[in-house]
């Protein structure tokens, strides 16, 4: 059985919801899971696969008081595990997301599956997408 991490950080609880849908359809597919938020985080050693769930903040990046420090801290231990990205944004195309991807090629993070990013409050479209990327992982 998989040990999967659902690790994120959410202002309005539009990101939580989405971290909720992607560990119930890791656990749909078998996996043990662990739903956490970033303060919760010190290590993802003993994990298989991880999702990492930030909204869109400021001028599209990533929220920089928990959830930037918590994963720099853990980058070096995502290479070589299954990793997978959401969240939610509120204007702009979602390009955080897309610059959060580039920044995991860069450092040799290899993504598991694409990516789900949910305007505002997350559809059962957007949902329905998360459930996807937690059995992808499982």
């Amino acid at each position: 059985m998989s040990k999967v991490a659902v690790i994120f950080w959410s202002g309005t609880g539009n990101t939580e919801a989405m971290a909720g849908a992607v560990a119930d359809g890791a656990k749909e597919a078998g996996a043990e899971v662990s739903l956490l938020t970033c303060g919760e985080v010190t290590t993802v050693d003993g994990f298989d696969a991880v999702a990492l769930g930030c909204p869109a903040m400021g001028s599209e990046e990533l929220e920089e008081g928990e959830f930037q420090p918590m994963l720099e801290s853990i980058e070096p231990a995502l290479v070589g595990k299954k990793v997978v990205l959401f969240g939610s944004y509120d204007w702009g195309t979602g390009e955080w997301l897309e610059n959060w991807e580039a920044r995991c090629a860069e450092k040799g993070i290899k993504l598991a599956a694409e990516s789900v990013k949910a305007n505002n409050t997350p559809d059962e479209d957007a949902l329905e997408a998360c459930k996807k990327l937690g059995a992808a992982i499982a």
